[in-house]
């Protein structure tokens, strides 16, 4: 049988899920977001061709500020209270486009996982907006958990390709 959704009281109405009997204990969170784009676009970047400026540098304190706020965007998250972030961009001709990464540390009742995953997104949102006037066919394809560590669960990795 599934385990239920937490967010869901017996009646299906949702809710904050209580997490005053947890432990508070040190946790981690990574997630990627992955923005394809033409190969023309991805070397405009990395030449620091792109009119708006350093994307990357703008995308990493888009990622930030998105960990910070991820109770305001989601509605049933807890605030966290989060030590570090850490945002890593890889350029990815194969791809072609870029691949953020961003590692989110707390101390607390409850995971950073969607602190990670809205910092990845957040990144990736960025990278579109500063390159928009030259590629709109970007893509963002996707945002996903890739570990997290902490917590009664422990650890989860994922295994292979979202």
């Amino acid at each position: 049988m599934a385990e239920p959704l937490t967010h869901f009281d017996p009646s299906g109405a949702a809710r904050m899920v209580a997490v005053t009997d947890k432990p508070e204990t040190a946790r981690a969170a990574v997630a990627e977001a992955r923005v394809r784009m033409a190969p023309a676009t991805l070397e405009r970047i990395r030449e620091g061709q792109i009119g708006k400026g350093d994307v990357l540098a703008v995308a990493r304190l888009a990622a930030i500020a998105g960990a910070k706020q991820t109770p305001q965007l989601i509605p049933l998250c807890h605030p966290v209270r989060l030590t570090g972030i850490d945002v890593d961009f890889a350029l990815e001709p194969d791809l072609p486009g870029v691949r953020a990464t961003v590692r989110v540390t707390a101390v607390d009742r409850t995971g950073p996982e969607m602190e990670a995953m809205t910092a990845a997104a957040a990144a990736a949102l960025t990278i579109y907006d500063m390159c928009k006037a030259i590629d709109r066919a970007m893509a963002i394809e996707s945002v996903y958990l890739v570990e997290k560590s902490g917590g009664k669960s422990g650890v989860w990795t994922r295994g292979g390709a979202p």
